[in-house]
């Protein structure tokens, strides 16, 4: 039928999801997951296969009431047992075609007053799913399914044909000749737009062309698509969350997005090999439960495509250089240093570019923040730094680069060392590269970290009441400085460090002009600080909000801690003196002088907040530095510069915009 003959004005939104054998626990969580994004409709597989395992039966009996307790459940009745297939393989035609039937009517007898739709089969054009060069001229499908779907009719129940993949008008064509049609009551079809489809041809023109089926056949029969998707593979999660819109969109009854979930790296594929990484990253979270882009705004959105499409910072105006002014460029930029470099520069009138894949929590405010403050100057580009392909025309149109996108905590590098390489140490390197290739490299400031010295286990340390302090006149009096010996101690050291040499390698090799920042911690306003990572606002948010603070360790190492505002300076009297300085790899952080322990650091918020707060301690963490403080008298030598802001202005300042800013601020757990 007509999409205008069918008076849809949006589609109704369900997830599709795979569940294997006994994954029990995968279950409640994909059905909290589920009703968290406010899901009611779930298309998942009932295999023939498993009902014919050795624990198949009881799991599938599990299963489907389990599940159509929560959702309107689409059961897809798929998947040839081996041992009675042509060959013996779940992709498989069977040897007798009313052995489906069978199935089938044994699916509907025992649990069909849990769903009112069957599907029969799925992607049967794919070969991974039905080898159609076993059946070639589709005599063993089409039997299949002309009965079974006369039989589930005959039980009350509707009937979808198993989605196309590709879509295929001749293929439809060609189940109309085999009369295979009389008993559908819709038909699905399946796009992967530019990941399995790469010569997508848009919704629309695939939607047309299966309509010109229909109508060729007077058929009323519906088009549901029943499986879309997009994945990160190549880490653009914002082209997923703009995938998903476009199919909301459509004019069909209904639409099942894959997936939920990433695929386990450690499992195949239907194909039994792990050798197309495609197929792992269509999920709504990642593998480990890290939400990405597209799901924390259907969580905002509650799947209303309306709320997704109204976020302006999503599609911005191309960017252009205006009477020959390139944009300062900010990775990471919607990030809490990010912002309030973003920020300094907008309030002298310059353009800024801010590249972000916004996978921490909060910054999506800090960027509605910019957009509302400066408006048509603040530029978006919401990408990743792994993806080098995105990233090098990006590039090209930068007068100045920021550096600041990274995997940020140790714990972190700790459980996925992988990807925090490929993100500090790889994307780094990505960003070098595309900034050698542009027509005029613009300069870079790169921020490392204090963690490429190590735990520092060489300083000998005494206790003085609640702080370490060392037993060296020297650096107690002075810091650390950038003559230490690099010992990277954790992934993320590592990742940070090989950054860090990489732009000094690149900067002497190839002309570039760039300068490192070794950080200590930076404290101030738009950080969503949390447990892992900006442990003083952390400490602040969980106070305002009423919650525990966890110290790991006694509470008595020490840190210097730098306003941003002071660390903002820095960077700006980096770029003005840039060829000066290029090459130099600087330590930077608030100096003896601002010099405080986790226990002080407590005591302050406590009288800021008039109440005593539950700290809980809990054993050291691996890498943890008893004592770092920051000698920046090397930068203060080249440039002048030293910290303005002193410990008690800087907390009251973070407190109060923490009390200003309460309501937006994410529910973070200690």
């Amino acid at each position: 039928m007509p999409a205008e003959d069918q008076n849809i004005t949006a589609p109704e939104i369900g997830i599709l999801e795979w569940f294997r054998v006994g994954e029990y626990e995968h279950v409640e969580l994909a059905i909290k997951d589920l009703k968290h994004l406010g899901v009611r409709h779930l298309r998942t597989g009932l295999s023939w296969a498993d009902w014919y395992s050795e624990e198949g039966k009881e799991w599938i009996s599990w299963l489907i009431p389990h599940l159509a307790g929560e959702f309107q459940l689409l059961p897809c009745l798929t998947y040839t047992p081996p041992s009675i297939g042509i060959e013996p393989k779940t992709s498989s035609p069977p040897r007798k075609p009313e052995s489906y039937v069978y199935f089938v009517e044994e699916m509907i007898s025992l649990f069909g007053e849990y769903f009112d739709w069957v599907e029969l089969w799925n992607e049967p054009n794919n070969t991974s799913e039905w080898d159609w060069r076993l059946d070639p001229d589709w005599d063993i499908f089409s039997t299949m399914v002309k009965n079974g779907a006369k039989k589930a009719q005959e039980q009350n129940k509707k009937v979808l044909l198993g989605g196309m993949s590709p879509i295929d008008p001749n293929w439809l064509n060609h189940m109309f000749y085999k009369r295979a049609m009389k008993n559908i009551d819709a038909i699905g079809i399946h796009g992967f737009p530019d990941v399995f489809d790469t010569m997508w041809e848009g919704w629309e023109n695939n939607l047309k062309k299966v309509q010109e089926v229909l109508d060729n056949y007077n058929s009323s029969i519906d088009i549901w698509i029943t499986e879309a998707g997009y994945s990160t593979w190549q880490h653009d999660e914002n082209r997923q969350l703009k995938e998903f819109i476009k199919a909301a969109e459509l004019p069909v009854p209904r639409i099942y997005w894959y997936s939920l979930y990433d695929l386990d790296p450690d499992v195949a594929t239907v194909d039994g090999f792990h050798v197309d990484e495609r197929s792992y990253y269509f999920g709504l979270k990642k593998n480990d439960g890290t939400p990405k882009l597209l799901y924390k705004k259907l969580a905002e959105s509650n799947l209303e495509t309306e709320v997704l499409k109204s976020e302006d910072w999503l599609d911005t105006e191309p960017l252009l250089m205006l009477d020959g002014q390139r944009p300062v460029m900010i990775t990471g930029g919607a990030g809490f240093i990010g912002t309030n470099v973003a920020s300094k520069f907008l309030e002298k009138g310059q353009r800024v570019l801010v590249l972000d894949n916004l996978s921490r929590s909060g910054v999506e405010n800090n960027l509605k923040w910019l957009k509302k403050t400066y408006g048509k100057k603040v530029h978006v580009n919401i990408s990743d730094v792994r993806n080098l392909y995105n990233l090098k025309p990006v590039v090209q149109k930068a007068g100045q680069v920021f550096h600041f996108a990274g995997q940020v905590a140790v714990t972190t590098s700790l459980t996925a060392p992988v990807e925090d390489f490929e993100i500090n140490t790889k994307g780094t390197l990505n960003l070098l590269e595309s900034i050698k290739l542009a027509e005029n490299p613009p300069p870079v400031i790169f921020t490392s970290t204090n963690k490429v010295y190590g735990g520092l286990q060489d300083i000998s340390l005494f206790e003085d009441k609640n702080q370490y302090k060392p037993e060296s006149d020297k650096i107690r009096k002075s810091g650390v400085d950038e003559n230490r010996n690099l010992d990277f101690h954790s992934p993320y050291g590592c990742s940070k460090g090989a950054a860090d040499q990489y732009v000094r390698d690149y900067s002497r090799i190839y002309n570039i002009p760039a300068v490192v920042f070794r950080m200590s911690c930076i404290y101030g306003p738009h950080q969503y600080g949390c447990r892992d990572q900006g442990w003083v606002t952390h400490f602040m948010i969980q106070a305002l909000e009423g919650n525990p603070i966890t110290i790991y360790g006694d509470g008595k190492q020490v840190r210097d801690i730098l306003f941003v505002d002071d660390l903002v300076n820095a960077f700006q009297l980096a770029m003005t003196n840039i060829n000066d300085l290029s090459g130099e790899v600087f330590n930077i952080g608030g100096g003896p002088e601002n010099t405080v322990s986790l226990l002080q650091v407590i005591n302050k918020i406590q009288e800021m907040h008039n109440r005593k707060l539950d700290v809980r301690f809990e054993d050291w963490r691996a890498g943890d530095q008893k004592y770092y403080v920051t000698d920046y008298s090397k930068f203060n030598k080249a440039t002048g510069w030293s910290p303005q802001t002193d410990i008690d202005t800087g907390l009251e300042r973070l407190y109060e915009w923490l009390k200003k800013n309460k309501e937006s601020l994410p529910v973070l757990q200690d």
